[in-house]
């Protein structure tokens, strides 16, 4: 009985045990494939809602996306909140790549609005210090008319629909009444009746000619010059919203299911410290990007207009000098009215019809002529003469004609031109920014490229698919994302950024015609620029070790991350620093160090 029953009882513990070590071995792999990892990662990287991860993976889950055979830890809703998050971290990459570049526009924008105003004001006071100093009978008069000069010159600049040339003249007219009454006919403004005369002359200004080509002269170098500041101002706001447009760029419904499957899927399956291949996650964010890579021939072009305009600008100090010149052309053309006011008292006569109370060509002997030394017994020359003037008036009238001085400010070490150069630096990283912005996506530690990398579908030993390249066509042959159509508002920004390359050349036909400055950088000295400290200004000679503000050295430090590159800026919000360091031996100590060398060859043979 014992025999019959212990048979059967050895069978029944061979059952239960092998029982028992099937549901182990299942608890164990149940607790392998635990989502507990993955509930944290939903959790850290905030994707959506804690209580759509299940706590233990499920093998009948139906997904869209991440499918695959075996236990999953994702589910539909999951998915979704997948969906939301990838796009919502991808276009957050797209606008931190983007604020530096915008920033870099924008902060160098603000910073040729401030060096323009700079300038004009500084023309501006030493116009009207001439007009104090040397032409008091009219400079009360004449200040309104300054500021609306110089007022009109910067909305020029700024943008607005001002023409140069009618600014200017518009300047010569109005002041064209108070030369001919106080200038070259003091005393006759109280004959006057009214404003009839004032009205007349202003009118007649271009006929009568008093002013000789000056006002013609003037106009057109502010017309040349601030035209390609003018320019810059406005390239600098449409890159801002092209700009502004690309960071908030849509992503497509087949880009977005590939942002998911390469960032999100290995989640799933618990892998949720696997990394994208390189060429799997270039194939994916140059399939998103397609329409934005687009921009890259365009914006190639628009910064090197952005290059051709800042030579264009700055390069001779073409802008500086060319605001600095307006107190010599005004003085000079008041100087021509002086000279031949005879011959402009004769033609305003018969012009506007009103005789004056004096004859025509007579000196008038007012003493309130405080703008030439001329004496009562130094006549002006006749209409006659005007061609061949007496050898005593250039000296008489030397005093005038005093040089401008090209330095804004002894204690500004940033001219239009340091500017300007500092700008091109910067500019140079960032010509293909649109072509490199995928790469910059899948660059540092988004992505790896060794043995174990995820390929979309699962675990790599390296990504065997073909990488394609940037722009719509190329993406014909992408194997991770479906490109179908052209994002609608990429294409309308890439014409309207081709459109306004195309005007800017139209309007600056010689642009590519420019020379070229030297090497972006260099530091070498400049001739004649604004930042130069010489003997006159009371400065000390650069050989005794003084710093000397015409050796210019553009900082080398970079607007926060720079693509192809890592050196991070405390504050991209607003333009690096110059730093002006360096500087020239004078003649004098070349004179002696040659003198020595001499000497000591003489001592030793």
């Amino acid at each position: 009985m014992s025999r019959g029953i212990c048979p059967r009882v050895n069978s029944c513990g061979s059952f239960w045990i092998s029982s028992l070590a099937i549901f182990a071995a299942t608890v164990i792999c149940v607790d392998a494939y635990s989502c507990h990892e993955v509930r944290t990662a939903f959790q850290v990287r905030q994707v959506g809602p804690l209580q759509r991860v299940p706590e233990t993976p499920g093998t009948d889950v139906d997904l869209l996306i991440c499918k695959h055979q075996g236990p999953s830890c994702c589910t539909r809703k999951m998915e979704e909140s997948y969906q939301l998050a990838v796009k919502r971290e991808t276009l957050h990459n797209i606008q931190s790549y983007s604020y530096e570049l915008e920033h870099l526009i924008s902060g160098h924008s603000d910073a040729f609005h401030d060096m323009f105003q700079y300038l004009l004001s500084f023309s501006q006071g030493h116009l009207s210090s001439l007009l104090e100093g040397s032409y008091s009978a009219v400079s009360r008069q004449t200040l309104p008319h300054v500021n609306q000069l110089f007022s009109s010159l910067s909305l020029y600049l700024r943008g607005a629909n001002v023409s140069v040339e009618a600014a200017v003249h518009q300047f010569f007219n109005n002041i064209f009444p108070l030369v001919y009454m106080r200038l070259i006919n003091p005393g006759i403004e109280g004959s006057m009746m009214g404003n009839e005369m004032g009205d007349c002359l202003r009118m007649t200004r271009q006929d009568v000619n008093p002013f000789g080509p000056h006002p013609d002269v003037m106009a057109q170098k502010l017309a040349g010059a601030l035209g390609a500041g003018r320019q810059l101002v406005l390239a600098l706001e449409e890159g801002l919203e092209v700009m502004n447009v690309t960071q908030h760029a849509s992503l497509s419904k087949e880009c977005v299911k590939g942002l998911v499957k390469m960032v999100y899927c290995s989640h799933c399956r618990g892998l949720t410290l696997i990394k994208p291949c390189v060429g799997y996650c270039l194939n994916v964010m140059r399939g998103c990007l397609a329409s934005v890579s687009e921009l890259d021939q365009p914006w190639r072009r628009y910064t090197s207009l952005l290059e051709q305009l800042t030579h264009g600008m700055a390069g001779h100090h073409s802008l500086e000098l060319a605001l600095l010149g307006v107190r010599e052309n005004v003085n000079e053309a008041l100087l021509y009215a002086q000279l031949h006011g005879p011959l402009i008292t004769a033609t305003v006569d018969k012009v506007c019809g009103l005789s004056t109370s004096e004859p025509t060509g007579t000196q008038p002997t007012s003493t309130e002529v405080a703008t030439s030394t001329v004496t009562s017994s130094s006549p002006l020359p006749s209409a006659a003469s005007s061609q061949a003037l007496p050898e005593q008036w250039p000296g008489q009238i030397a005093h005038l004609r005093n040089s401008f001085p090209l330095k804004p400010s002894k204690n500004n070490k940033h001219s239009l031109r340091t500017l300007s150069r500092e700008f091109l630096v910067y500019l140079q990283r960032y010509k293909s920014f649109f072509a490199a912005l995928p790469e910059m996506m899948c660059d540092g530690e988004n992505v790896v490229d060794d043995s174990t990398c995820w390929g979309g579908d699962g675990v790599l030993q390296s990504y065997n698919g073909k990488v394609v390249g940037i722009g719509v066509h190329a993406q014909r042959q992408n194997p991770e994302v479906k490109v179908r159509t052209v994002d609608p508002s990429m294409a309308e920004v890439k014409e309207r950024l081709e459109h306004f390359n195309q005007e800017t050349q139209e309007k600056f036909p010689k642009l590519d015609q420019m020379d070229p400055w030297d090497e972006l950088g260099s530091g070498e000295t400049e001739e004649g620029s604004t930042t130069d400290c010489d003997d006159e200004d009371g400065c000390q000679a650069s050989g005794d070790g003084q710093e000397k503000e015409s050796h210019e050295v553009v900082s080398s430090e970079g607007l926060g991350r720079v693509p192809g590159g890592d050196n991070p800026q405390v504050n991209p919000s607003r333009p690096p620093s110059v730093r002006v360091i360096g500087g020239l031996p004078s003649v004098s100590w070349n004179f002696a160090l040659l003198f020595a060398g001499l000497c000591l060859q003489w001592i030793l043979f």
